[in-house]
């Protein structure tokens, strides 16, 4: 076991839509496995996540190829995210949806993995996605509001406006019943206004 004030190391990558980091988390390992703090909320605060996490949820995805999104909850119900993958890995995709934002309408993807051992950050105001890369992957993700059915919108995972290069093509994607038919980017109301 290693010593206490060891376990929480994050080394932070900032993408060029910098409130999303992609977070690379210490993982101690010997000869009987291994030890790893996955959350810590005074060390992510240092790092500028500073949120009140209030459910986790944990996914499994059966086949290679299933995509789940593009989703987000309106506010006041809106969620903040903290995705990491304990099997398998993910192309793991956040929209930005806040009105007046410079990077309103861009993306950023990253590969989520447990190999990595990595996690992703996504605040509230972008709309998340993810499309597996191997089968049986499982998803385990922190938010920061509890699940609003009213509130649980989604945009178009394959909108062509948006631009995003999955590593799926569009016949091969696994696609639950509402994902198909999500609304594309322009017919969006302003659901989120930036706030710099």
């Amino acid at each position: 076991m290693p010593a206490l004030e060891d376990t929480m190391a994050i080394d932070v990558k900032y993408l060029p839509i910098p409130e999303i980091k992609v977070l690379q988390i210490k993982k101690h390992g010997d000869s009987r496995g291994f030890f790893s703090e996955t959350y810590n909320r005074q060390a992510f605060a240092e790092v500028g996540i500073a949120v009140d996490f209030v459910q986790d949820n944990h996914v499994l995805s059966g086949p290679k190829g299933t995509v789940r999104g593009l989703h987000f909850q309106t506010p006041p119900f809106d969620q903040a995210k903290l995705i990491r993958v304990c099997r398998g890995a993910i192309f793991d995709v956040a929209v930005d949806l806040r009105v007046g934002s410079p990077t309103y309408g861009k993306h950023e993807t990253a590969i989520i993995s447990a190999d990595a051992w990595n996690q992703i950050f996504i605040p509230s105001g972008f709309a998340h996605g993810l499309a597996t890369l191997e089968p049986n992957t499982e998803v385990i993700y922190k938010v920061s509001n509890f699940y609003a059915p009213k509130n649980d919108m989604g945009v178009l995972w394959n909108d062509p406006d948006l631009g995003i290069e999955w590593p799926i093509k569009p016949d091969e994607a696994l696609l639950s019943a509402k994902d198909k038919v999500q609304p594309r980017f322009a017919d969006l109301p302003p659901y989120f206004r930036y706030a710099p």
